[in-house]
């Protein structure tokens, strides 16, 4: 029997190992043996009388808690067993938490702290009250969007739907006496950083460590997520192009539902307390996505890749893109980031854990590689980069495929809201490259370059 998250040898006793049974205790329990290398040869105790006497009572006066304390004996030789159940209230030790991780013992500080006292009293983060902003400062749009994507997905019916926004944010359990919790803020508050101002997404090219382009996505986590995808594939990313029979099929070095996937999930657990913006990092060959976060206490990376539950950092947040149809409640979401890794022929993600910030690197697909110049993608007519190249790149061919199509038309064939259409076309009319001919009804559309 090796030292383990659950076992540690000592060979004296010290009242130093109080930290360790306090960090036993505000994990997942274990037993400490006294008397015992760290090879697990026991070695005994000269004063085991002594000591079963007063470990039991140093660990009550110290830590306010009760273990079992054992004298056990091998070949004729006594050692000491102390059996630490795990507690359900936060453990200290003169002011100080212990954790154990693993085989080691760690003194929690800082997020760490505060995320493992509220996991310990069932507060979370997102769940608290902002007095700063009411429900009439949300965003128009946000709205929108999720109404259109819990539809869709059906995961709310239209009678749920077809309700004051009011309501609605209280039937997603996101006001406490008609105040917004953090989670309706950042979800549907288009100035999220005035809630936290880290709450943004940070997107960049690099080669090597020579960074060549870069956005940043702002706005409310709805606002993000329905733009990140987007922009990552249409400015970031070149997909290499081959031909079945007639039909053309562009095909990107990363899969887009495994990266749709990953975001969501930044968004989603992201500590943003900590006041740092998601990362993503692009190179030819991968793909890094990072957010400041916590794994719950007893995970490693590797629990990430195994079967597990559902343990969102943020509930609400979390319950809010649930409803919209971009995550599921089973703890899913990883496996179905596997998945489309393997559909697309490349290696699972490998998920790096640093302290207080987790990663996932995606690898780039050999084949879809196409070489790249430094500058951005799909910005050949000097205008200034980003989505709504993208975007109105695409609205110019269905307008040229079909000169009578409205805006509610063009919309839904992109999947963007009517206002970003709007937004669009309008710039595109004061540019010259469009016009308008006859109504609205019966008129059609004229291009111009």
């Amino acid at each position: 029997m090796a030292e383990s998250q659950n076992i540690e040898w000592k060979e004296s006793w010290r009242d130093e190992y109080l930290k360790w049974i306090c960090g036993f205790a505000n994990a997942q329990g274990g037993k400490i043996y006294i008397g015992k290398k760290d090879d697990g040869t026991v070695i005994g105790v000269s004063d085991a009388k002594k000591l079963m006497e007063d470990i039991p009572n140093k660990i009550q006066n110290k830590l306010g808690i009760v273990a079992d304390v054992n004298l056990l004996t091998e070949n004729g030789v006594e050692y000491i067993e102390i059996v630490v159940s795990p507690w359900a209230f936060p453990v200290n030790y003169d002011g100080e938490y212990h954790y154990r991780s693993g085989s080691t013992k760690q003194q929690l500080r800082g997020s760490a702290l505060t995320n493992f006292l509220m996991s310990k009293t069932g507060m979370k983060w997102d769940a608290a009250v902002v007095s700063n902003i009411t429900v009439d400062d949300l965003d128009k749009e946000s709205f929108d969007i999720f109404r259109r994507e819990a539809l869709r997905s059906g995961r709310m019916t239209k009678e749920d739907l077809d309700i004051p926004n009011a309501e609605l944010l209280d039937k997603l359990d996101l006001l406490v006496d008609g105040k917004l919790k953090r989670a309706g803020a950042l979800c549907f508050y288009r100035n999220a950083e005035k809630v936290i101002s880290g709450c943004y997404v940070k997107i960049g090219k690099f080669e090597g460590s020579e960074l060549l382009y870069q956005d940043e996505v702002h706005g409310s986590l709805l606002l993000m997520a329905n733009r990140v995808i987007d922009l990552i594939y249409l400015k970031y990313l070149k997909a290499a192009v081959s031909y079945y029979k007639e039909t053309r099929v562009e095909t990107y070095p990363f899969a887009r539902d495994a990266v749709r996937e990953a975001v969501y999930n930044a968004l989603i657990h992201c500590n943003w307390a900590d006041n740092n913006s998601i990362q993503i990092r692009i190179e030819d060959d991968a793909m890094y996505i990072s957010n400041s976060s916590l794994l719950p206490f007893g995970w490693t990376a590797q629990t990430l890749l195994e079967t597990h539950s559902s343990k969102p950092f943020n509930p609400d947040i979390a319950r809010v893109f649930y409803r919209a149809g971009y995550i599921e409640s089973w703890g899913r979401g990883i496996q179905k980031i596997c998945d489309a890794c393997k559909n697309l022929g490349t290696d699972e993600p490998v998920y790096i854990v640093h302290g207080e910030d987790i990663m996932v690197k995606f690898h780039a697909l050999q084949s879809a590689k196409v070489s790249d110049s430094k500058a951005p993608n799909r910005h050949n007519d000097g205008m200034n980069v980003g989505l709504d190249v993208g975007l109105e790149k695409k609205i110019l061919a269905i307008m040229e495929n079909d000169p009578s199509a409205t805006m509610g038309a063009i919309s839904e064939k992109l999947n963007v809201t009517k206002r970003t259409v709007e937004r669009i076309v309008k710039k595109l009319r004061e540019q010259g490259k469009i016009e308008r001919v006859g109504g609205k009804r019966y008129g059609h559309w004229v291009i111009h370059e």
